[in-house]
């Protein structure tokens, strides 16, 4: 692994969660075999949670035509070395290589205007259900920061996969709180292809956002389009874009974008 950024506190959790597991570390996996374990992490994951159909599956490995074109983020337990949590990052480059982007397969990206063909794809986000307080999904961003600096990348594009496994109402309830927000005149908007019927469903019944998605929003990202219908991996898919101009002061400060802006003026 070509490590990007270490941890050594629980500096990266929530303020109420006590973390048991406070050293992290942040790289791009350089060989088959530590693809080969993201992509059992990946497996694991998302046919036990989402009951996913995986199209390319092989001895619980989860693969598609896009992994080869991508950088795999992953997060390793220090005092373990288990692989807890991945993206996969497509760059615009490799995004013309490999015939488009993995999204175009759900969402007309038109009307994303100029940057269509700036963006900086992130997919495939996983992370152990042992850490999901917020550590590895900081540690995730870190390393996500370093791509983008070195490319000097201004958008991120990706969705937050929600699990349709309760009937739609955790996704209703999303819908219900990022909707006054999708379609603005000022803001780009994705339309999906296959188009999930979120309104129709009871957006009133208890449900708890996921805490992946919900970590997106804390950084800046937003929801740009209604959610797509995934039937093979059994979710509602919402469009993330996030752009470094909107993100907050205070992870811009700590992922070291306003040092970056500093040296460019």
């Amino acid at each position: 692994m070509l490590e990007l950024v270490r941890s050594a506190s629980s500096f990266f959790t929530l303020p109420t969660h006590q973390d048991v597991h406070p050293g992290l570390v942040v790289g791009l996996a350089q060989s088959a075999q530590e693809l080969e374990l993201i992509q059992r992490l990946r497996y694991d994951v998302f046919s036990t949670e989402y009951g996913a159909v995986l199209g390319q599956q092989q001895d619980g490995i989860d693969q598609d035509a896009f992994d080869p074109w991508c950088e795999h983020l992953m997060v390793r337990e220090l005092h373990t070395d288990r692989v807890v949590g991945t993206y996969r990052v497509l760059t615009p480059h490799q995004a013309k290589r490999a015939g488009g982007y993995y999204s175009e397969s759900e969402f007309d990206l038109s009307g994303l205007g100029s940057i269509r063909n700036t963006l900086v794809e992130f997919g495939r986000a996983c992370i152990h259900p042992d850490h999901r307080q917020g550590g590895v999904l900081m540690m995730l961003w870190s390393g996500l920061a370093e791509i983008l600096k070195q490319g000097r990348y201004e958008h991120v594009l990706g969705c937050a996969s929600v699990s349709l496994r309760d009937d739609g109402n955790t996704a209703a309830k999303v819908w219900r709180q990022v909707r006054d927000e999708v379609g603005l005149s000022d803001q780009p908007t994705v339309t999906p292809l296959h188009r999930y019927p979120v309104e129709l469903l009871d957006s009133e019944l208890p449900a708890e956002v996921p805490a992946l998605l919900k970590g997106y929003l804390k950084l800046g990202a937003r929801v740009c389009g209604e959610p797509a219908w995934d039937p093979d991996f059994n979710t509602a898919d919402f469009p993330m874009l996030l752009s470094l101009s909107t993100m907050g002061a205070r992870y811009r400060r700590h992922f070291g974008f306003d040092k970056l802006s500093d040296r460019a003026r």
